[in-house]
Formats: structure tokens, C-alpha cells, sequence
């Protein structure tokens, strides 16, 4: 009897195929799994957007691990039982690649967002027995939290739970009662310091860098990368006042790499990530043209109708380079400008639209983090470098660098107060990352140099209100907050916390304190 070599083959190859596990659709288990909380087009919902955007600090293995074991205090499950490495694997690839398509996200589906909590009560007074302008906020990072601290007695009077990955810094009311947090996913939350209760929240981008808050505390201004916009929300109700398209002055998109606010001149300052440009932004209710131009009024584009509460006439200034970092004199008419090449930086005047000096600043400053203080008879401002362990001072007359400090590895944040003669900055980035510098004002010379956790990553300081106390974040998962005397450099108290990063003093923080970033 002749055998069927054809069909036996035919056979063999449908057994295997059978027997082999499914190819790895990332697509199809997307929907599957992560669509009921992330949303069909990855762009979040009661969780967080899963688009390279928010994702860059979470690549490779690490977003695998996520999705294999889940996170630990949230409501992220694991998924081992579900999927193998493989399609763990392409799952994960598949999130880190960009969307087709971007969908709308202006003011219609912005308002649609908006979620206010049915049992928040205004309390007529704090609930808690504390001086309301020392209070701290402690962002915590590992879990997705921020504590609240009494600024006198270090008490934790509440913790509470932040949108995904928080990002830019809490912004103050003027009054320091209300606080605005944003994340990385565009959410707005708006929290009552006083009633230690969240008001709500809206989601005013979908990819956002950073908040800044008016002077007269009516709004805050939102900076997208994702859409190109510059969300304006009220901070009474989080309702939508302006969606900006971003766009310069030859219509070339542009994402928004930061926004500040400029009290004195009444007016947001924007970074441009895409156009050499840098944007003013004005929220004055009828804003003089005449005041910020410096008589160009034609420099001013007024987008929308001009009516009381609703007219943000924009400035665009044409800058010599892409400025994707800014420091602003304690006056606001100057801002130093860090250039993309990273090896120098230039000064624009706000007041007549130009530069007018040139930084030598090698090694790519954090201008955003810069602090000034007086030294001599002039004020000097200082910045660490992301690429160069150094710090540069500069003095504010003459736009001259006076000195450079070497430290013992780049750095990310520094900070002072006017009642001490220190300044404080960390080592970031390197081997020394467990490292804090303390810095004499005066001598510019490093006075001493803490290692409070051998080995951990030690970061971000804050003062409290009058300067006795600085604040310093141990910055692991199981982390904590180091307070120390300020005047001693000694330990006082050691608070646990999940990644601490940044801290905020209400007071320090609407008062623009002269040892603060702005």
C-alpha cells in the first residue's frame, strides 16, 4: 500500500498548528485587557494614558513588568495568568509606539471631563490646627500621592490620591487655601488645603508638561504637548475659559514646553518646543496693548472675541534659538533662556521683545530650576547643569558668569530662602546621586556635603516658612522626608514616604520666595 506523502504533511502541519500557542496580537489584547480602564485609543481613563509620551520614564522592561505584575497600591492589576512573555513582550512594544491618529480634545471634550465631587464641603475655616501659611505639600511618586504637612510640628494631616504621574509642581492660590496639581496625562486636580478635600478634577490635555496660576489666582493655564494647546481653565469651577492652538508665527505647530506666570505684567510666558519663539500671554481683563509691547502693539495677536473674563491676547517674540527652559528676573522683565544645543543661553527683554545678552552656560542648565539672592552689591542667580556636575552663578547686572562650582556630578534642583545663608543642591544624576551640596551664599564655596542614605538617590530641598528647617527627599520607594536644621545641618526627623520628590511651602511659594524656583 502506497502512502499519502501530501496529506500526511498536510496533517502534521495542522496538529502543530493546533497545538501552538496563538501569535501575539498586541492589538486585539489591548482591547482585550487594558481598554475598559486605559480607553480604546490608549489615551486614558480611570487609568492613565498608555502613549510613549507618558510612558518614557517606564520603557523597556519596566512597562513589561508593569503589565506581567501589576503595580503595587493601585488598581492596576497583573496579568500572568492571562498572557505569556510573548505577549507580554509585544504588548509592550506595542504601547510605546505613537497613535495614527490624534483625536479632538478641545473645549467640548475637555468640559466633558470635568468631574466635580458631589460631597466636597467648603469648611469656613482649616480644620486642622496649624498656621495656614506653613503648611507643605510632599509629592510622592511611587504610589501616585501627596501628603500634606504642618510645617511647625511635621504631622501628616492628610494624604491624598493624585492623578498619574504628577509632573510640573502643585501651584498655590493666592490665599494658599486652594491647590492645583496636574499630571502627565493632562489631569487638573483642584484640592481644598482647608477642608483637606479634593473639589475635582478636569482633563484639560492629554499630554501636558505644566500649570501655572494667575496672579489673581482666576486661572490656570495649561501647557500641552498633546494636543498642540494652551488649555485656560477658571480656577472657580475648573470650566474652560480658552483652548489656544499653537501655532507661530509662519503656522507651524508647536507643542508648549512650559508656561509661567509674570504677575507684574499680568500675563502667562510661554516656551515653545517646535518654533523659535517664546509667547506672553496676557489674562489682564482689558489688557493696555501698548503695556507689554512697549508700543508694538502689532506684535499682539488677539485670538477670539475681546470681552471681560475672556480675552487672552497673545504676544508671540521671535527668539534666535529654540528656548525650551526659562529663569525670570524677581521683576519679571527679563528671562534667561536656556538654548536646545545645551552649551549657552541668551536674555530677552519682555519689555521690548528682543535679547540683549548673551550666557555662557556649558553643560545644559535647569534654568527652571535656578534661584537668586543678593551677594555683594548685586543679585547673582544660580542654575545646576543636567550634563556637567557644576553649577553656574551669574551675576543679574552685568549677565557675566561670576563663578562656576564644580560638584561631584550634574544636578537637577537647588534651593535657598532669604533667612538662610545656604543654598542647597543635589547630585541627580551619576554615581553620587546619594550626594547633597550645601553652598555658602557669600564664599560660593561648598561648605559641607550630606550623604543622608549611602546609595539612595537624594533630591529636591524645600524650606519651611521662616527658614529654620530644610526639607530633603530620599527618593526610593521606600523613601522618606530628612528634615534638617538649617542653620546646624543636623538631622531633626525622618518622615517615611513612597518616592518622595518634590516639596512645596505655601508660603514660600505665593510669596515667590528669592530662594525658590518660579
Amino acid at each position: 500500500m502506497t502512502r499519502n506523502t501530501s496529506s500526511s504533511k498536510l496533517a502534521f502541519a495542522l496538529t502543530i498548528a493546533l497545538a501552538a500557542p496563538a501569535l501575539a496580537d498586541p492589538v486585539t489584547d489591548y482591547q482585550e485587557f487594558c481598554a475598559e480602564c486605559h480607553a480604546d485609543h490608549r489615551l486614558g481613563g480611570t487609568g492613565p494614558a498608555l502613549i510613549p509620551q507618558t510612558l518614557k520614564r517606564m520603557r523597556g522592561p519596566k512597562v513589561a513588568a508593569v503589565i506581567r505584575d501589576g503595580r503595587v497600591a493601585t488598581q492596576m492589576p497583573g496579568f500572568a495568568e492571562d498572557l505569556d512573555e510573548d505577549r507580554i513582550a509585544a504588548l509592550a512594544e506595542y504601547l510605546k509606539t505613537p497613535l495614527e491618529t490624534i483625536p479632538p480634545w478641545g473645549t467640548e471634550e475637555i468640559m466633558a471631563s470635568r468631574e466635580m465631587d458631589e460631597d466636597y464641603v467648603a469648611a469656613d475655616a482649616p480644620v486642622w490646627a496649624a498656621d495656614p501659611m506653613n503648611i507643605t505639600l510632599a509629592v510622592e511618586t511611587s504610589d501616585h500621592h501627596i501628603s500634606v504637612l504642618n510645617g511647625d510640628t511635621f504631622e501628616v494631616l492628610d494624604r491624598f490620591e493624585t492623578p498619574f504621574a504628577v509632573h510640573g509642581g502643585p501651584k498655590f492660590s493666592p490665599d494658599g487655601r486652594y491647590v492645583f496639581v496636574m499630571s502627565r496625562d493632562g489631569w487638573v486636580q483642584k484640592y481644598d488645603i482647608w477642608s483637606l478635600q479634593q473639589v475635582g478634577r478636569i482633563r484639560a490635555g492629554l499630554n501636558s508638561r505644566n500649570i501655572a496660576m494667575s496672579g489673581d489666582g482666576k486661572w490656570v493655564a495649561v501647557a500641552n504637548y498633546l494636543p498642540n494647546t494652551l488649555t485656560i481653565l477658571s480656577t472657580e469651577d475648573l470650566s474652560v475659559a480658552e483652548v489656544h492652538e499653537v501655532k507661530g508665527k509662519d503656522g507651524t505647530p508647536s507643542r508648549v514646553s512650559a508656561v509661567y506666570q509674570a504677575p507684574p505684567r499680568e500675563s502667562f510666558v510661554l516656551a515653545l518646543k517646535d518654533v523659535p519663539e517664546i509667547w506672553e500671554v496676557s489674562y489682564a481683563k482689558y489688557p493696555d496693548m501698548n503695556y507689554f509691547a512697549g508700543g508694538l502693539a502689532h506684535d499682539w495677536k488677539i485670538e477670539g472675541p475681546v470681552k471681560q473674563d475672556t480675552a487672552f491676547p497673545i504676544r508671540k517674540i521671535t527668539t534666535p534659538d529654540y528656548l525650551d527652559d526659562f529663569f525670570f528676573s524677581q521683576d519679571y522683565e527679563y528671562v534667561m533662556g536656556a538654548s536646545r544645543k545645551g552649551e549657552d543661553g541668551l536674555v530677552i527683554d519682555l519689555v521690548i521683545g528682543q535679547k540683549v545678552a548673551d550666557l555662557e552656560l556649558p553643560g545644559m542648565p535647569h534654568l527652571g530650576s535656578g534661584i537668586t539672592w543678593a551677594w555683594g552689591d548685586t543679585t547673582v542667580m544660580a542654575t545646576p547643569h543636567l550634563k556637567e556636575g557644576t553649577i553656574s552663578v551669574i551675576d543679574m547686572k552685568t549677565w557675566k558668569t561670576v563663578k562656576r562650582i564644580p560638584t561631584e556630578g550634574p544636578g537637577f534642583f537647588m534651593r535657598s530662602h532669604e533667612n538662610s545663608k545656604y543654598v542647597w543642591a543635589d547630585v541627580f544624576f551619576g554615581p553620587n546621586k546619594d550626594a547633597m551640596h550645601v553652598i555658602d551664599k557669600q564664599s560660593l564655596e561648598i561648605v559641607k556635603t550630606l550623604r543622608p542614605e549611602p546609595g539612595a538617590t537624594v533630591a529636591h530641598v524645600e524650606f519651611t516658612k521662616d527658614g529654620k528647617h530644610a526639607l530633603v527627599s530620599i527618593w526610593e520607594d521606600d523613601g522618606a522626608v530628612i528634615v534638617y536644621d538649617a542653620e546646624t545641618l543636623e538631622e531633626v526627623r525622618r518622615l517615611p514616604m513612597r518616592k518622595p520628590s518634590g516639596k512645596y511651602n505655601v508660603w514660600n511659594k505665593i510669596t515667590f520666595s528669592e530662594g525658590t524656583s518660579h
